[in-house]
């Protein structure tokens, strides 16, 4: 090359050098005014945005397109104007392209040593609720309130307002919130936090209500995207507790990990509609009306297709949910009608319940694939059902429930609940209760309420008190089946006329009034079960009847043998050779009451046993000062009579000849309470309430009226219920 065409390149590059140069410096210079530039931008944004004054500290570029900012404050201009947000520093890269078009876009943010402090006061102030706000709000239409809350528009405000604020590029560090209300407080420690290409990652302490939670988070959640996944679980292997359950409703909740999705939602004429998925592994749940014990789901979740609306939410077609290895359909409705739809309309019998309860309309409708029996059982919750686990069978169950409740017409309750099984469903293997030790002879402890056991004997012919079922008087089985379960003998352990009743009274009494059991559910109760009144002994109960029903475990006339020998019937303060206990089984009943034996019982004397069968401790109160049989005495016997003649078991004769004093010739009559006779000046109805059989009128076809033919009862419902043979 030439001398001189090597100087002119040198020339040349020297030139677009000091070009570079000069414009580097001019940049440099340049993008400090750019950053100030764009940092008032994000202020103006911000504070128009939100009613707040956003502080930022002194500002500079820590390398080509980084920015750090020494001190960030964020303190609401409305409401309660405390300092919500400060960080000591915050770094963030900053595109040049963008901060050159006057329209800065952040990136790869980093916020160190940041404290959110949220508050609220007793009388409602708080310094974060603006953030939950929609967009728009100053210009919407404000919402008429007396028509209740729209939970479709307070979901899909929360959802906004969450997914518009996640940045997409973000590490977190050292990072702490606190929470204080009058009823709450709550801290979050959060040592890292990372947000990288939309895919979440942190660890996390919470402290909330003296329960302390460390939780690890994964997942993936992107700025505006209504598609979400994200992960929740306890750290160093400790479950995660939810302490507000606790707090409010005596619930203790946990769970080892949580996965929650959300797939997408349409928000239409004020109606949310939201599609998802949750699952959880190791769930517990206890609480004292649930169960005695942890419930426990060890692997159980939900798909999702959720309607929120004005005072409504439904589970819609499509939902499906996961107990272990059954699956589940589910679709259920609750609407909360106002104290303005129901003004006029309140019905007496739901005066006890808060307005928001007597506008509660409640649908459910609930079906399960068929499962295979060994599933099935393995698959049930721990805590509910600890007397069938282990238990193994063939053939395939599947379950169905509906349900539709108003609670303005407690009376229009309908509810229907069936086990259905294969036609080759068979046990192979009990569980932990063997079903079958009713067949055989067994010791029976009797036990108090309290869970103190009274008295342990055989129910068997060991036993010199066990009564064989031919050596009871028909009368008393007649008077006791006409009573207690006028259809004994042809359903399947379940009358489900007698439960919606049962169901109805308790609904309006706010409180277990009557429980609707068949004789095979109370001879379940008092074998295999404790005495407590949970909704999982009682569902425990329900599946072992079932099972004893449906698979012939136990003839009805075993069962009402064995049922006859062991039930309680008298005051537990009477002292018997050996100690002071109760009355327990026909044998001591009738020595106890009449000297007699129990082939030998009358009628008048089997109807006063069996009006005592429903509260045996309150049989001392049957009588007034003069020996007499009190009204809603009389009137049981006089309601049963007349329904035994008329379906057989006894001649019309004896029931239009019934006396109503009964004579007590055994050691009862030094035990019973002689009261002064009732006021007989006033007209008062009768007090039937605790001799109401189960539906009697309409159970026994008396009055025209339709039975129940109870779950797959074994003959056509018109047919009359087989009497009771010796």
């Amino acid at each position: 090359m030439k001398p001189k065409t090597k100087k002119i390149l040198y020339w040349s590059l020297g030139s677009v050098a000091a070009l570079l140069l000069i414009g580097l410096g001019i940049f440099l210079l340049k993008r400090e005014e750019l950053l100030r530039y764009a940092l008032g931008e994000v202020k103006t944004k911000m504070e128009r945005k939100y009613p707040v004054t956003l502080g930022l500290g002194p500002a500079a570029f820590t390398d080509l397109n980084t920015v750090q900012i020494n001190g960030v404050s964020l303190v609401p201009t409305e409401g309660l104007r405390d300092t919500l947000l400060t960080a000591q520093r915050i770094t963030a890269s900053i595109s040049l392209r963008s901060l050159f078009a006057r329209r800065p876009v952040f990136s790869d943010l980093q916020i160190h040593q940041a404290r959110l402090r949220a508050l609220k006061t007793a009388a409602g102030d708080d310094n974060y609720g603006f953030l939950l706000k929609k967009r728009g709000a100053a210009t919407a239409v404000k919402r008429d309130t007396t028509k209740g809350t729209n939970y479709g528009a307070v979901l899909n405000q929360l959802l906004d307002a969450g997914l518009d604020n996640i940045p997409g590029q973000a590490d977190f560090r050292d990072f702490l919130v606190t929470y204080r209300s009058p009823r709450h407080a709550a801290t979050l420690t959060m040592p890292q936090l990372a947000i990288e290409d939309g895919d979440l990652t942190g660890q996390l302490t919470v402290v909330l209500d003296s329960v302390t939670n460390r939780i690890g988070l994964t997942g993936h959640v992107e700025q505006g995207d209504e598609n979400l996944d994200v992960q929740v679980f306890g750290q160093n292997r400790q479950p995660v507790i939810l302490p507000l359950l606790q707090r409010r409703y005596g619930a203790r909740v946990q769970f080892d990990t949580l996965h929650l999705s959300l797939a997408g939602k349409d928000y239409d004429d004020e109606q949310l509609t939201v599609r998802g998925a949750a699952a959880a592994s190791n769930f517990r749940l206890n609480h004292p009306k649930i169960s005695d014990s942890d419930v426990v789901v060890r692997r159980g979740g939900i798909d999702f297709v959720a309607t929120l609306g004005q005072n409504y939410l439904a589970l819609d077609k499509g939902t499906k949910v996961r107990l272990n290895k059954i699956e589940a359909y589910p679709q259920v409705s609750i609407r909360l009608r106002t104290a303005a739809d129901l003004k006029g309309r309140y019905d007496e019998n739901t005066l006890n319940y808060s307005p928001r309860m007597r506008g509660l309309l409640l649908a459910a409708n609930v079906e399960s694939a068929e499962t295979p029996a060994t599933d099935f059982f393995a698959s049930l919750p721990q805590g509910v059902f600890e007397a069938v686990q282990g238990m193994q069978g063939t053939g395939k169950l599947q379950y169905r429930m509906n349900l539709a409740l108003d609670m303005q017409r407690v009376d229009s309750l309908k509810f229907d609940s069936a086990l259905k099984k294969s036609n080759d469903f068979r046990i192979t293997r009990f569980g932990k209760t063997d079903l079958r030790l009713l067949n055989q002879e067994f010791p029976y402890t009797a036990y108090n309420d309290k869970g103190d056991s009274l008295k342990t004997f055989l129910v068997g012919p060991s036993n010199p008190e066990f009564v064989p079922f031919d050596q009871v008087s028909n009368y008393l089985k007649y008077a006791i089946i006409t009573a207690e379960d006028p259809r004994f003998f042809t359903h399947k352990g379940f009358m489900e006329k007698a439960f919606v009743k049962s169901a109805i009274q308790n609904l309006k009494e706010k409180r277990f009034a009557r429980g609707g059991s068949t004789l095979s559910m109370q001879l379940v109760k008092n074998v295999f079960l404790t005495r407590q009144k949970t909704i999982a002994r009682k569902a425990e109960e329900a599946l072992m009847v079932w099972l004893i029903e449906n698979t012939r475990l136990v003839s009805k006339q075993r069962m009402m043998e064995v049922y006859l020998n062991i039930i309680e019937w008298g005051p537990s303060k009477y002292r018997w050779p050996g100690g002071e206990r109760g009355v327990y089984g026909v044998a001591e009943a009738a020595k106890f009451y009449y000297g007699k034996q129990p082939a030998d019982l009358n009628l008048q004397e089997s109807l006063y046993l069996a009006s005592i069968i429903p509260k045996p401790k309150y049989a001392r109160q049957s009588f007034d000062a003069y020996g007499d049989l009190r009204r809603s005495t009389r009137y049981f016997f006089r309601l049963i009579a007349d329904i035994m003649a008329a379906r057989g078991y006894i001649p019309e004769s004896e029931a239009d000849g019934l006396s109503r004093s009964v004579n007590l010739t055994g050691p009862a009559r030094g035990y019973m309470s002689f009261s002064a006779r009732p006021d007989t000046t006033r007209v008062q109805a009768a007090d039937s309430s605790q001799f109401d059989p189960i539906n009697l009128i309409d159970l026994l076809n008396t009055g025209g009226a339709a039975p129940d033919a109870g779950v797959n009862a074994t003959q056509p419902a018109a047919a009359p219920a087989t009497p009771p043979k010796n």
